[in-house]
């Protein structure tokens, strides 16, 4: 007996002495007590039967049922399924029947005892009292399905685990729509290929075959003059879809003898989660090599995919790409030529080796010319605009009477804004060549945060606007600009933060060049989710906004011209110029980027760099032509509602 019990079980009873001695009527009770505290020590709160289970066998099927004190485990496994579940969610079984009892077959029903190991409130590991097999069911749970992974991952017993990984993924599907448990599988996943290309085989190849996926582990012949060998992929892949691969032979001349494993994925959804909306036309298929990381191929690993769909247009491209395991968990085309030889082929040459397969993309990728073209426009007009941009802040700093303007403030405000979003674009493509990474992921949370500013600076232009024209003259608001400064720089801050503190949100994001198989890289948002949730969610609003005033200002504008006097009044290009440079003091030719959603339409594009690159230069000529205007009036003509009342 346990020496903890023993020792309770003396308190106990030395403590019954002590009341019997005390009270004589209370020794019947306490008797009752001590005894059923003995019973709780030595059984359990829930009697000797609370670590047991019951399990019935007829006929190679295994019926289990295990209760727990918060859910019920449910296993039916016969001849062609095996299924779990429990009172909560589906569930996953390690072993099966044939673990238990191999050779034996059970003719009538008979009632066996399950011994309960271990266990907690979604996870029980127990064995069968006849046998020496141990065996765990494990609720279908996003965290529980990854530590079990995780401990398959230190410790793998091959090849029976690669069966029980394959397992997971198959009786737990629910699981793998969340994105740690998805990397922590296919991480998994790949060990465990390497531990079954680095078991002993006693010919040139060996073939393996599962429900999710067959591989072939080959013997590189490395004594050929061949510079590839080429091994065909119908006795790994039972498809119609014969995949074709040549292995260069090149970076194994310097070691004796290497083993390399060619998997072909029956089921392979769980490469394809996070691309939802590509056409995969071939299966995936892996290419590993345990031990190496075999990149910057000079004679490129050659693979030909034969495929029939029909549903491809001018608006697809056939695309070989592979899938960046150590990356952004994505699939890339990234050191990958796509060649297509004919109707049904194409020819995919790379120059590295991880997971590949053939996709069908919609062509939304901008030409390699006209990205030339754009990047030349934008960064001239982003250098001349963070020019004046710099040029407007130095020049408010050192015009006390621009600073008593409140007006003046918030456009020196904006183009502050502007001019960290010019800067920190400009630096962006420099930022990604380095191989500090935390210095990309910097340049991406200034940008990132001087866009917001300048979307919420054009926000308060045209809210100012609405309240000096529109709303009344005379406006009394106390610390009026020190409000407008906190909503300004403070409300980005706040949202570019949160989107810091989560992970992987902020580094380098690829653009693909839709007639070359190259790549651009900038420091910027790389999950595409964050990046139209909340930039086109926030800008929308704020374009809204902005767009009603600017409609509601030209109109009060062009109808004072038919109420004033006919001599006096102001010439019809002045009022367009007025309201075009409102239109640039509020962003609204942003609201152009609406035109070229799900296409690329270069008209709209080449007008949305130009203006809005030069956005800087624009606030810089209006703040001039104000000052101008300032200088010719009266200093007395001035109107309190220009002035920050905040004193």
């Amino acid at each position: 007996m346990n020496k903890d019990i023993c020792k309770n079980i003396y308190i106990i009873i030395h403590k019954k002495c002590i009341l019997t001695s005390i009270n004589p009527k209370m020794s019947q009770k306490a008797e009752d007590i001590i005894l059923l505290l003995l019973l709780i020590m030595i059984y359990g709160p829930n009697g000797g039967e609370c670590n047991r289970a019951h399990l019935k066998l007829i006929n190679k099927t295994m019926e289990m049922r295990i209760s727990l004190e918060q859910s019920n485990f449910t296993v039916l496994d016969t001849v062609g399924e095996l299924l779990c579940n429990s009172t909560r969610n589906p569930c996953y079984i390690e072993c099966s029947y044939h673990d238990f009892f191999p050779n034996k077959n059970f003719t009538q029903t008979e009632t066996l005892n399950l011994k309960i190991n271990s266990r907690s409130n979604t996870t029980v590991d127990f064995s069968i009292d006849q046998t020496s097999c141990n065996c765990t069911v494990v609720e279908c749970l996003p965290d529980d399905i990854s530590n079990l992974l995780k401990m398959k991952e230190k410790q793998m017993n091959m090849p029976q685990d690669m069966r029980n990984i394959l397992s997971i993924k198959r009786m737990c599907e629910d699981p793998f729509v969340n994105e740690t448990v998805l990397d922590t599988y296919i991480r998994v996943e790949k060990k465990a290929i390497h531990n079954i290309i680095n078991l002993n085989i006693s010919g040139e190849s060996k073939n393996y075959y599962h429900e999710d996926l067959s591989m072939t582990v080959v013997k590189m012949n490395l004594s050929t003059t061949d510079d590839f060998l080429t091994i065909a992929t119908p006795t790994v892949l039972n498809s119609d879809n014969e995949t074709d691969i040549q292995i260069p032979i090149e970076p194994f001349r310097n070691v004796n003898q290497t083993t390399t494993g060619i998997v072909a994925y029956y089921s392979d959804q769980h490469f394809k989660l996070k691309e939802k909306n590509t056409i995969f036309i071939s299966k995936v298929i892996r290419i590993e090599v345990p031990g190496c990381d075999i990149k910057n191929l000079n004679n490129p690993l050659k693979m030909k995919f034969k495929f029939n769909y029909t549903k491809i247009t001018n608006d697809y491209n056939l695309s070989c790409q592979f899938y960046d395991e150590k990356g952004s968990r994505t699939w890339k085309p990234d050191g990958c030529l796509t060649n297509i030889t004919s109707d049904d082929v194409v020819e995919c040459l790379c120059d590295h080796m991880t997971p590949f397969a053939l996709l069908l993309t919609e062509v939304k990728n901008i030409d390699g010319k006209h990205w030339e073209i754009l990047s030349y426009i934008s960064y001239i007009g982003c250098g001349l605009s963070a020019f004046f941009s710099a040029s407007t802040v130095l020049s408010f700093i050192f015009n006390s009477n621009a600073r008593a303007e409140v007006s003046s403030s918030i456009h020196v405000s904006l183009s502050g804004a502007l001019f960290l979003l010019n800067m920190s674009f400009m630096l962006s493509e420099w930022g990604a060549t380095l191989s500090e990474k935390e210095v990309c992921v910097f340049i991406a949370v200034t940008m990132h945060y001087s866009l917001l500013c300048s979307f919420t600076w054009m926000a308060i232009e045209a809210l100012h606007l609405y309240l000096l024209l529109i709303r009344v003259f005379n406006i009394h608001i106390r610390h009026y600009m020190v409000k407008l400064s906190l909503i300004g720089w403070g409300v980005p801050a706040v949202i570019a933060g949160g989107l810091l503190s989560a992970n992987n949100i902020y580094g380098i994001q690829e653009t693909a060049l839709s007639d070359t198989n190259a790549t651009n890289q900038i420091c910027w948002i790389k999950d595409t989710s964050v990046l139209y949730g909340v930039n086109i969610s926030y800008f929308s609003i704020i374009f809204l906004f902005n767009l009603g005033i600017l409609v509601t200002v030209s109109r009060q504008i062009f109808k004072l011209r038919h109420v004033g006097n006919k001599h006096n009044k102001t010439p019809v290009w002045k009022d367009a110029g007025t309201v075009l440079g409102l239109m640039c003091l509020q962003g609204t030719t942003w609201g152009l980027i609406f035109f070229s959603f799900g296409y690329i339409n270069y008209p709209i594009l080449y007008l949305f760099c130009i203006l809005n690159s030069m956005q800087g230069f624009y606030i810089f000529v209006w703040m001039c032509a104000s000052a101008r205007k300032n200088r010719e009036q009266s200093p007395y003509s001035k109107t309190k509602s220009t002035l920050d009342t905040s004193k």
